[in-house]
């Protein structure tokens, strides 16, 4: 039973942390339950999403990240791009 309740709370640790990250707070809720100290861990050294480079989808105008290779809106295979946009921690730094 504390096993449980521990395991919980580290699973709920490590979502919080992950969506934090800008990641799904489901997907490191069960990594931080089924691995409860790791999972945690795992998630505090997890690269943040906002700290990617972002691109401009030629097609729709969505802003996906640089290493997107298809736009998940409309469809379309992207090209690697001469420059990119800031990433979104850099952009709500200067406000």
């Amino acid at each position: 039973m504390i096993y449980l309740a521990f395991a919980l709370w580290m699973g709920i640790g490590a979502g919080v942390v992950g969506r934090i990250k800008g990641s799904s707070f489901f997907i490191w809720f069960v990594i931080g339950a089924v691995l409860p100290g790791l999972g945690l861990l795992a998630a505090a050294f997890y690269r943040s999403d906002r700290d990617e480079v972002r691109r401009q989808c030629p097609t729709c105008g969505r802003i996906v990240k640089l290493h997107d290779a298809m736009c998940m809106s409309c469809g379309t295979d992207l090209e690697f791009p001469e420059v990119g946009i800031e990433p979104e921690s850099a952009a709500l730094q200067r406000r």
